[in-house]
Formats: structure tokens, C-alpha cells, sequence
């Protein structure tokens, strides 16, 4: 959470906003426990299934906690529910795969992290402020854990960076279907044939698809670029800097707890492995991993997504008169504007229906500008 509360704790009421606020992360925990079982269930990996429901049990321990919260201030907890959100989530995950989900679960258990540290530096001393810290740090180990397991590694809460597939599937999807739909609302102000709207919306979702795949693929391709030149320095500095990177080394294990003379002794051992103490070096002091990005993935799937995403103001052109595809178009577009602003809301963390409303008026002022660009230009320039 970004809220910064003045949070009351022990030994008196707090305020409405503070409630409020413990609210959310009550139905948090619900949601996270939601999708942590579904994964479970939906996972193929036997190991995997069982570090699920391990995470599911923590956080029905979570839940509990809120609730002796809730009602050591005489607050009352509610059915345990979880949101619109976690079932749309958790739909999502069993079409796509668990792993879809990863970096949407990293960013909420990274932001439990942040929001219940913000809490306890705020609390008083106390049961609610031990609550808080135990809350923390163990939404700090679920979010690690989940990182490593796609790929991330380093402490998540600490990142702005969001990913994944689920990212490129629906930025893909709605520059495709924004652009175009403003495309088709330009050509049909235009008042032309039917013909020339459909070979200009096709011309549209192949512009739109080969712009945005390659965007994606050098997008991915400068990132993996800049992580291959810092592993290459981080390898030249433990060819001619062994001794300065094996204190670095220890000094990162002393950082996570580990005694000094223990750190020194596992330094001592990495050094003996070149290749091993990189690997360790790139994985906690730059928080990257060799292996982590696919430019030729990243750029057809944003590809793909942009052309079904262009695909759909035009096909009602494809399969009925000109009249009854306008209207049809305007209104699959409304819609397809409503759930890619909703879908988006996973990624934002924003409330599905005020972002899927916020897209729909996006939607319309770019049909408007279209439709108004097109009927301007017949009308003054052509005739």
C-alpha cells in the first residue's frame, strides 16, 4: 500500500482512515489466500503445489491476525470474501497458467511489505506493532520467494518494475484496439465505402502489430544489453579485483544476517569459482540473473496482442452491412475499452471499474477525434 496512515495502535481507537486502510489489507490477505489455493490446484508441480498451500496457510494466519486486531479495537471483521478482483485474477490464471500470475503476486506481496512496514514505523509499541513487524517480514519472504521463482532476484518491495506476460498481452491489446478504433472512426466520418474501411483497417492491425513487436523486442533487447555490460564488468572485476569482490561478497551475506566469520569463509569458497561467484555477485548485488529476458518473445507477444486488439473494430466490417457494423463496431469497441481498462487494473492496482471507465471515455475521445478528423476533411478539403 502507498497510503501513509497516522496509524493509532494500542490503547486507543483509531481513526475512521486508519480503519480503513486496516481493512484493506484484511481483504488483501483474503485475496492472497484465494489466489495462492487456486495456484495450488491449478500448478503441475508437485513442489510447487505444496509451497502454495504453505503460502494459502500463512495467509489464513494473516487473516487471523487482522481479526484479533479488529477486535482487540472492537472493530467488526465481516465475512471473509475474496474481491472481484482475486476471482478475476485467479480466472485469469487457470486460462493462461499459475505463472501469469507470479509478478501480479510479487508487486501484492511487495506492496503488503511496504504498507505494513509504513504501519509499524507509526505504531506505538505494543501487540499491534508486533503484529505489524511479523506481517512484514513474512509478505517480505513470500515476495522474494515468488520473484526467484520467476526469474527476480533481490528485494521486490525496493522495485518499480512491473512484467511478465500478462503486462505485454494487455498494453499490446489496448494500443491495438485504441489506435485502430480511432482509425475506423476516421474513415467511417469520412463517409466512404465499406471496402476502403476494411483494407484500412486491416492496413491498420498490421501497422499496428509490426510497431508494436518491434517496439517490445528492442525494448527487451536494450534491457538485456544493459544487464550483459554490467555482468561483464561485474566478471572483469573479479578477474583483476578478486580480493575487493570476495569482501563484497562477505559483506552481503553479514547484510542478510549471517555471521562475519561465516560470510568470510563462504566468500572464500565462491572465489575459488569464478563463474559461481558471478553468478552469486550479478543475483544479490545487482539483483539480475544471466537468463531472464527474450527479446523475440517479448516482441511477439506484444505483436500478437496489438493485432487482436486492432483486429476488433474492424471485423464487424467483415461480417455485416455497413450500417449495423457501425453501431457494432462502436459498441464491441466500448466494451473491449471497458475490459482491457479493467484488465489493466491488475497491473495498476487501481479499482476494475473505475479503470475499465476511464478506458471507455479514452475509447470515445478517440472515436470522436476520428470520426470528426475524417468529416472535416471530406467536407472542407475534398469537396
Amino acid at each position: 500500500m502507498s497510503t501513509q496512515p497516522s496509524t493509532e495502535s494500542d490503547g486507543s481507537a483509531p481513526d475512521d482512515r486508519t480503519i480503513r486502510i486496516w481493512r484493506a489489507h484484511w481483504q488483501d490477505e483474503i485475496d492472497a489466500q484465494h489466489l495462492y489455493l487456486r495456484l495450488a490446484d491449478s500448478s503441475p508441480n508437485r513442489e510447487k503445489r505444496s509451497l502454495y498451500r504453505k503460502f494459502a496457510d500463512v495467509e489464513r494466519q494473516h487473516i487471523a491476525i487482522w481479526e484479533r486486531i479488529f477486535a482487540e479495537h472492537a472493530i467488526a471483521a465481516g465475512a471473509r470474501r475474496p474481491s472481484f478482483r482475486a476471482r478475476a485474477l485467479a480466472g485469469i490464471g487457470r486460462i493462461l497458467g499459475p505463472r501469469v500470475l507470479h509478478s501480479v503476486l510479487v508487486r501484492e506481496e511487495a506492496a503488503e511489505v511496504r504498507g505494513y512496514l509504513s504501519l509499524y514505523r507509526q505504531a506505538r509499541p505494543g501487540s499491534t506493532a508486533e503484529a505489524l513487524q511479523r506481517l512484514a517480514t513474512e509478505s517480505a519472504h513470500h515476495a522474494e520467494t515468488l520473484a526467484q521463482m520467476a526469474g527476480r532476484i533481490g528485494e521486490p518491495w525496493h522495485r518499480t518494475r512491473t512484467g511478465g506476460l500478462l503486462r505485454n498481452v494487455v498494453y499490446g491489446f489496448n494500443d491495438g484496439l485504441t489506435a485502430n478504433f480511432g482509425l475506423v472512426a476516421g474513415v467511417v466520418g469520412a463517409q466512404v465505402d465499406v471496402n476502403v474501411i476494411i483494407v484500412t483497417g486491416v492496413a491498420g492491425i498490421v501497422a499496428d502489430a509490426l510497431s508494436m513487436g518491434a517496439s517490445g523486442y528492442l525494448a527487451a533487447k536494450s534491457e538485456r544489453e544493459v544487464y550483459d555490460h554490467e555482468i561483464a564488468m561485474e566478471r572483469e572485476e573479479l578477474r583483476f579485483m578478486p580480493e575487493v569482490e570476495e569482501q563484497e561478497i562477505a559483506l552481503l551475506y553479514q547484510t542478510k544476517g549471517m555471521g562475519e566469520q561465516q560470510a568470510r569463509d563462504i566468500a572464500r569458497e565462491l572465489m575459488k569459482s569464478p563463474e559461481q561467484a558471478l553468478e552469486v555477485m550479478t543475483r544479490e548485488e545487482l539483483g539480475i540473473a544471466e537468463a531472464h529476458i527474450s527479446p523475440f518473445r517479448e516482441g511477439w507477444i506484444t505483436g500478437v496482442a496489438t493485432a487482436i486488439g486492432a483486429l476488433v473494430p474492424v471485423l464487424p466490417f467483415l461480417i455485416l452491412p455497413l450500417g449495423g457494423a457501425v453501431w457494432t463496431s462502436f459498441a464491441v469497441a466500448m466494451g473491449s475499452h471497458f475490459g482491457v481498462g479493467a484488465a489493466r487494473s491488475v497491473l495498476t492496482g487501481r479499482g476494475m471499474l473505475r479503470s475499465g471507465m476511464d478506458m471507455v471515455l479514452v475509447g470515445l475521445g478517440v472515436a470522436a477525434l476520428g470520426y470528426f478528423v475524417g468529416d472535416v476533411l471530406v467536407t472542407h478539403l475534398f469537396r
